[in-house]
């Protein structure tokens, strides 16, 4: 037996974890503090049990997760998925002093997924408009495909269905991280089994190239593009067969072109128009966080500066999570 074993990381700890998102406001409190849960309130929905501070977050939690997990698979996969063989406890921590974070824990195994567990902290809006959101994302990836995915794919994907002002401090992020030569050659992220040490420009690049993806085709047709490219990890011939361009490289250009160009929206039938899952109104974004003494990734010669000269770098104050893949040994 091969099982994936996902396990959050705290400040100190090393992790096991295969899609773990641990988020954060700048400057807040650390995320995913030892907390007791003796005194938490509990509700439970057909596929969440949850524990927050009160009986009426624990249900807006169990509610949302629910109505989320709903409503994601629709999107992504076209269908709602079956309800979970065991439910998936939720721990909440709720309060206006805690960062925004989130972990999702859950086991790979012959074919099968199983072992949910996820934790949630953060204001009551952060919570609900997009630590949730993306944690249940994760859920239904994992669900769908019942193995790791592509780790620019994953997240990338989770980030999409974050609030709208998280989603703008990526892609000042990634103009950032462009002209100062720590964009990602394709060849090199596609390839991407583990998270890198500074997962910052992957997080940025992952999610700026599934909403291109997206604008192109829609979300139907991008999982079907993963599908694809993971059957046998030939993403040249995913790329071209899927999406028209004759190879990552090229890909990647055009892609940079529609970022040099701001982003315009892609006409194009075939493309989703819901917009990203928004259960708040937020005055604050979510932001991640990550230990700072981590080394960055060297820097690399790049196209990337050169073919972006003209548009302004935006400096942000976010930072991301960062984790490690490890796998389980066979029994």
């Amino acid at each position: 037996m091969e099982a994936l074993v996902t396990r959050r990381r705290g400040a100190t700890a090393v992790a096991l974890l295969v899609a773990t998102t641990i988020v954060a406001a700048a400057n807040a409190a650390p995320p995913m503090q030892n907390v007791s849960f003796q005194r938490a309130a509990g509700y439970r929905t057909k596929n969440f049990i949850v524990q927050a501070p009160t009986a009426q977050l624990a249900r807006e939690i169990g509610e949302t997760a629910e109505a989320c997990r709903e409503s994601l698979a629709i999107e992504w996969v076209g269908k709602p998925m079956p309800n979970w063989s065991q439910p998936c406890p939720i721990k909440a921590q709720v309060s206006p002093r805690l960062g925004a974070g989130g972990a999702t824990t859950f086991v790979f195994d012959r074919g099968e997924v199983h072992s949910w567990e996820m934790e949630v902290q953060g204001s009551r809006e952060r919570v609900l408009d997009s630590v949730l959101p993306h944690e249940v994302t994760h859920t239904v990836f994992a669900s769908h495909f019942r193995k790791p995915l592509p780790r620019w794919a994953d997240e990338g994907a989770c980030t999409t269905v974050e609030h709208r002002s998280e989603i703008a401090k990526q892609e000042s992020m990634l103009i950032d991280f462009l002209h100062n030569r720590q964009g990602i050659p394709f060849s090199a992220m596609f390839a991407m089994k583990e998270y890198p040490q500074d997962i910052l420009p992957l997080y940025a690049q992952g999610h700026s190239l599934t909403q291109y993806l997206i604008e192109k085709h829609g979300k139907q047709a991008f999982m079907a593009f993963l599908t694809d490219g993971m059957s046998d990890d030939n993403w040249r011939r995913a790329v071209q067969q899927h999406y028209g361009h004759e190879n990552l490289y090229a890909l990647q250009n055009d892609w940079l072109g529609w970022v040099k160009a701001g982003r315009p929206v892609l006409s194009n039938p075939g493309i989703d128009t819901q917009p990203p899952v928004t259960l708040a109104s937020a005055s604050e974004p979510v932001t991640r966080t990550r230990d700072l003494s981590e080394q960055q990734l060297p820097s690399r010669s790049s196209i990337y500066a050169q073919q972006l000269e003209g548009v302004k770098p935006a400096r942000t104050a976010s930072v991301y999570g960062s984790s490690t893949v490890m796998r389980k040994p066979a029994e």
